[in-house]
């Protein structure tokens, strides 16, 4: 399975700040050390262009951006301090993203150990989201007529407010998010399909709401491409999620969701989005499940072994 990834989705942080950025290193060490992924289907992207990230957001907020010249209430909304390696590994994930859109239309499932940036709106980041990079894919392909229609899958705790709010408009795009219904942000979006659940959600409740739900949803998105945002935040101890999966649902969670793409011949790019456990490597050996998963639900499905299987 080929996924995007750079050295520097890594950059520093201020010394407390909770954004778990050792995960993207600690990721990419557990799933090549482990042979999940070959070393060879490492593919490193190169910084987005402004002209690419024009698809969706505004002149005047990636002049800000490409300038530092955002304002303390916009850094404090984006929650992470504008530096020159910040946005410059927001347009590495971003160009990840594009690539592992166009390498699971090849491949059939392709991931970017990064993105899923789904509170970034087209005038502004927050929640530790500065460029929408779902929403930029999804723009790039089917401008360049590689898709008609795309789903996005969020998983993620938090609902995806600033691709829900997007795509609102766009028929093209199916938005279906579960999340927790008290958690942030206090003001949802519209997605096609909102599922809130509540605080304290444990495995049972949430995977027969995903069982309940998904496959209806990939009958009236009819896509050409799937958009999965695997958020490991809904795992019990997770600093931001207010849920109770163990990882054993977590688990089961992913192989239902990357079962049903499979099984319905529907390209997937796997995402990580949030999660925010005890420790960034913690957090990364949860995000590695959805990968650990979908390499082997993609050779049961199709017989053909990823690419990750075949260099290894």
């Amino acid at each position: 399975m080929r996924v995007s990834y750079h050295p520097d989705y890594y950059v520093e942080l201020p010394p407390g700040h909770p954004f778990p950025m050792a995960k993207f290193p600690d990721l990419h060490a557990i799933l090549t050390g482990s042979g999940v992924i070959g070393r060879g289907d490492i593919v490193r992207p190169r910084e987005a262009g402004l002209d690419l990230l024009r698809l969706v957001h505004t002149e005047e907020y990636l002049w800000k951006l490409d300038t530092g010249n955002l304002s303390p209430a916009e850094e404090r909304r984006l929650g992470i301090p504008w530096t020159e390696p910040l946005w410059r590994r927001s347009r590495l994930a971003v160009s990840g993203t594009v690539n592992a859109g166009l390498m699971a239309l090849e491949d059939g499932c392709a991931g970017n150990l990064a993105g899923g940036t789904h509170h970034a709106f087209p005038d502004h980041g927050q929640g530790f989201c500065v460029l929408n990079d779902v929403a930029i894919a999804i723009r790039r392909m089917t401008a360049d007529g590689r898709i008609r229609r795309a789903l996005v899958v969020d998983l993620d705790v938090h609902q995806g407010n600033g691709t829900a709010s997007i795509f609102e408009p766009d028929d093209a795009v199916y938005t279906f998010s579960i999340h927790g219904e008290k958690n942030f942000p206090a003001r949802k979006t519209r997605s096609n399909l909102d599922v809130g659940l509540p605080c304290g959600c444990g495995d049972e409740l949430y995977l027969d709401t995903l069982t309940d739900t998904l496959p209806a949803v990939i009958d009236a998105a009819r896509p050409d491409c799937v958009f999965y945002l695997a958020g490991v935040d809904p795992v019990a101890g997770d600093r931001y999620g207010r849920m109770a999966l163990s990882e054993a649902g977590l688990a089961a969670r992913d192989r239902f969701v990357i079962d049903r793409i499979c099984a319905a011949g529907i390209p997937m790019v796997l995402l990580l989005s949030g999660g925010y456990a005890d420790t960034p490597f913690r957090t990364a050996e949860l995000h590695s499940v959805a990968f650990r998963v979908a390499v082997e639900r993609y050779e049961r499905h199709t017989g053909i072994p990823t690419r990750s299987s075949a260099s290894a």
